[in-house]
């Protein structure tokens, strides 16, 4: 894939071209090397001190990033011995949502996201990661499945939101999300939710409810888009900065809000500069809620599960 550079980003980009410049240069004026580490350095501290200040709406670019890690990337990284599970059995199979058994540190267990392409064609294959109510139907079968057998539930969060298109509202898009967050609500076995992008709306709802969610450090989570929003309220899709701004949907936000219940750690630069870091980072935080929750009996995880939601949003007057 061709370099993909955010705005934000050209300063790192300059400081990475002069060290690669310095480098050719070193090969035939060996003195010249001393000169690459402080540049590399001063790359590492910049590159640590853009992160840290990054704005909801520069959050929201780095989580939409087209060389971020997806789900089928972890799968290969995080997880061992992935079998894909294939269809709804009642229409198709939806690319959108992939699916199927795998193990995390030895326990087998369900693993279901949101998959988007890489090109153009593989895009329009997976249709953005923009799921159809079959896409959703056929989660759902996989969680009962996982149930079945008493194996956990992982969903690996990244869509911009489910599929508006004719089709869907004809199939029923909104029944499905909806029986899919009953589904998830009463499902006999433990869930965790790690958002690794974005997380739009119903679109990622219906793959969310869970025991445990998880964000990555540079992902967003949201009842819709900033550009919508702005559209909606200023009529002016410019206003995404504002609207990003108000809608409160990074990691650090959603924390404080008590919607998630952990920020997983992205290496400096985002989870695209470093996927094997990222994938060891989501690893670690999968395997020590996975370890958490399975002490629980269904019962005490059910009743935990039910107060967790209905605990979110409590008006408290003052």
């Amino acid at each position: 894939m061709a370099t993909y550079t955010l705005d934000f980003e050209r300063p790192l980009l300059e400081l990475e071209k002069q060290i690669e410049e310095l480098k050719r240069v070193a090969g035939e004026k060996p003195e010249l090397t001393r000169n690459i580490k402080p540049l590399e350095d001063q790359l590492a501290t910049l590159r640590l001190e853009i992160y840290r200040s990054l704005t909801p709406m520069q959050r929201v670019q780095v989580a939409r990033h087209p060389r971020r890690p997806y789900p089928l990337d972890y799968v290969n990284t995080v997880f061992t011995d992935f079998v894909e599970l294939h269809g709804d059995r009642l229409f198709r199979d939806d690319p959108a949502i992939i699916g199927g058994w795998a193990r995390l540190d030895g326990t087998s267990v369900m693993v279901i996201g949101h998959q988007k392409g890489r090109d153009t064609k593989d895009n329009l294959y997976r249709n953005f990661g923009m799921a159809h109510p079959e896409g959703y139907r056929k989660a759902m079968r996989l969680m009962r499945l996982a149930a079945k057998f008493g194996a956990p539930v992982i969903t690996l969060v990244d869509t911009p939101g489910a599929y508006p298109g004719l089709g869907a509202e004809e199939r029923g898009q909104a029944e499905a999300i909806a029986s899919s967050l009953i589904e998830m609500a009463s499902l006999k076995t433990p869930i965790i939710t790690a958002v690794i992008g974005e997380g739009g709306s119903g679109g990622a709802l219906a793959v969310g409810l869970a025991d445990r969610v998880l964000m990555l450090e540079n992902s967003v989570y949201s009842v819709i888009s900033p550009e919508g929003c702005a559209a909606i309220l200023w009529k002016d899709a410019s206003q995404r900065e504002r609207a990003a701004e108000a809608l409160k949907i990074t990691a650090q936000d959603l924390l404080g809000l008590g919607v998630i219940d952990e920020i997983v750690p992205e290496p400096p630069g985002g989870a695209h500069s470093d996927p094997e870091a990222a994938a060891a980072s989501l690893g670690d935080a999968l395997q020590r809620h996975l370890s958490q929750l399975r002490k629980f009996k269904i019962d005490k995880l059910l009743k935990r599960r039910e107060e967790k939601y209905l605990s979110m949003g409590a008006l408290t007057e003052k």
